[in-house]
């Protein structure tokens, strides 16, 4: 239906007024809380017109707004223009909060409407205490697209598939017996699992649901003798019905959880408010079970990778690796011609990834980003905005792959001719950032934001920052973005363990000239012991050589310096056997030593 988004929003309106809703909130989320989402849930982005992953709009009788993050800020702007919907930037000091704008835009005894299934409990719960004193009322009611929205997608049905042992490196039987000791732990005797990279770790499969993260839509509930798996029964194979009852798990049809919930026979229950749908939160009655709210303790053990997956990843990335030395090399060669667009670039590389063995997709939708269209952090190239790459000035390449044996992200910012000393400079100081956390050694309990700044510091220092988080998770040919972990400004008070994948990913862009991002992913490693304890560090893990053309090499110290001449070592020295004679000869001189 190419239907203009202010008549979306009319309809919206109409079907509120016949409800007594005075403003509805429309998330970006799915009933489990996702990051990304199926089509079928994609309502924030039907409503809008703003394709970004991160949003909320909010809808009253006379006005309309989103709220987005500063990755987004240039994108929404351009694809909210003539909409009627004015974006609100999140944390700008002039930008008011969603709880703010409704107490600023609505009267007393007026309710706020909400789809329960794709708001967490704990937003509902927070939003509701900040309203109460305004005598406004939060409902829950049911989603309203399914009513305007016409030619909606439906949920996906593919089914279901096995992550072999091989890849895994433990069992199904084996994880669940690690989640029910944690359990033990708390003294809970059954854990309610929504998010749907920790039921996919956890029962050792994957699916096809969600585009580019290897998820399966479903639900787990864990007690100390049973498990119950909730999904739809077109997504349950032979092979994976089988699967799981050897693995004592009961298969139930996914409409089924919130039913099961209000007859449940237990006592306890751990859920996290936070990933937990505020309507499957309100099928438990709190006066005959009591509700534990705490981080799923799967989230910590999938986080840290066992030996195989540790095998695996590296593996991974070797591949990976190859595939884009033989890019680099292609497009070295390819942009003076002039031929060459953003998305022409983009399928190349998909090209290139492809016909690496067990290559199973890409892991987001690569950002292709020349010149100021770098400066746009989740930039993506459509037919509308897609522009010539020349030999000048700078490409943005973001990009990963799925493989069986791992999930990969790498960021490089390349230089295709000619920069301008502004260009270079930042070039090289968003480098050292990179450079100085790759090369941190801290002690056991260190949190994520407490080594942010080491990222930050060398931008700092000339008034520039960036919004984003320097350091994510990453999955396990599972969500490229997962937690617990992160390395950001925010407090997080997970810290860093031996084991964990994390992005290092600090940058700075500058809307209508440039933008520059270097990325490797890290593995967190001990570094042995020492003054009251123990102590870990970073080993880089990527392998690709950073483009070294606009580097200001007075501008490191040697100490830098010596960092990327053994990083581009290691990436000959394992690169270098699975390339032609043509390509290893390339490689050689990017790796070439700066010293």
């Amino acid at each position: 239906m190419n239907q203009p988004i202010n008549q979306r929003i009319d309809a919206l309106r109409a079907l509120l007024k016949r409800e007594g809703i005075d403003a509805f909130i429309i998330p970006s989320t799915d009933p489990h809380l996702s990051e990304y989402v199926a089509p079928h849930w994609k309502s924030r982005e039907w409503i809008s017109g703003f394709t970004g992953s991160a949003g909320t709009v909010v809808i009253t009788a006379k006005k309309a707004g989103l709220w987005t993050d500063s990755r987004y800020f240039l994108q929404a702007a351009q694809q909210l223009e003539g909409s009627g919907i004015d974006l609100y930037k999140e944390m700008l000091p002039e930008t008011p909060s969603i709880p703010d704008f409704l107490k600023t835009n609505l009267e007393a005894d007026t309710i706020v409407g909400i789809d329960g299934k794709v708001f967490s409990t704990a937003k509902v719960m927070a939003l509701q205490d900040d309203l109460v004193q305004n005598r406004i009322t939060i409902k829950s009611i049911d989603d309203p697209m399914a009513e305007i929205w016409t030619d909606r997608p439906s949920m996906p049905e593919a089914p279901a598939f096995i992550h072999e042992m091989k890849y895994a490196g433990k069992s199904c039987p084996e994880k669940l017996a690690a989640i029910r000791q944690e359990m033990k732990k708390t003294g809970t005797e059954t854990l309610l699992v929504s998010a749907l990279d920790e039921i996919a770790w956890a029962l050792n499969i994957r699916g096809n649901d969600v585009h580019c993260n290897p998820v399966v839509v479903s639900y787990l509930l864990i007690t100390e003798e049973e498990a119950h798996f909730f999904i739809q029964p077109p997504k349950v194979t032979r092979e994976l019905s089988t699967h799981l009852k050897e693995a004592g798990i009961d298969i139930h049809s996914y409409e089924e959880i919130e039913c099961f919930l209000r007859n449940m026979p237990y006592n306890s229950i751990m859920l996290d408010t936070a990933k937990t749908n505020y309507a499957v939160y309100s099928a438990i009655s709190p006066d005959y079970c009591q509700i534990i709210d705490a981080c799923s303790p799967i989230a910590l053990l999938k986080a840290i990778r066992n030996e195989q997956e540790i095998a695996g990843i590296h593996a991974a990335m070797q591949r990976d690796g190859v595939a884009l030395v033989k890019f680099l090399k292609w497009l070295e060669e390819a942009v003076p011609t002039g031929k060459e667009t953003e998305i022409s670039i983009d399928k190349k590389l998909h090209e290139f990834r492809a016909a690496q063995p067990l290559y199973m997709g890409e892991s987001f939708d690569t950002i292709a980003g020349y010149k100021e269209h770098g400066a746009i952090v989740h930039y993506e190239a459509t037919p509308e905005t897609d522009i010539p790459v020349l030999p000048e000035s700078f490409l943005l390449l973001d990009s990963g792959a799925q493989y069986l044996d791992g999930t990969t992200d790498i960021t490089r910012t390349i230089a295709l001719g000619k920069l301008t000393e502004e260009e270079k400079a930042d070039y090289t100081l968003i480098l050292k950032g990179h450079i100085d956390l790759a090369m941190a050694v801290f002690p056991e309990g260190t949190r994520g934001a407490q080594l942010d700044v080491l990222a930050r510091m060398p931008i700092w220092k000339h008034r520039m920052n960036f919004l984003h988080g320097t350091g994510h998770g990453v999955g396990h040919f599972l969500n490229v973005h997962e937690g617990p972990q992160s390395i950001r400004m925010n407090e997080n008070p997970v810290t860093l363990q031996a084991g964990m994948v994390t992005s290092n990913e600090p940058g700075v862009y500058k809307a209508g000239s440039h933008g520059i991002r270097t990325e490797n992913l890290i593995l967190t490693v001990p570094a042995g012991e020492g003054m009251f304890g123990n102590y870990l560090k970073f080993e880089t893990i990527t392998l690709c050589p950073i483009c070294k053309k606009g580097i200001i090499k007075e501008m490191l110290t040697e100490e830098e310096i010596g960092w990327l001449d053994e990083y581009h070592r290691n990436v000959y020295e394992k690169l270098s056997p699975d390339l032609n004679n043509e390509e290893r000869k390339w490689l050689k001189e990017a790796c070439k030593a700066l010293k």
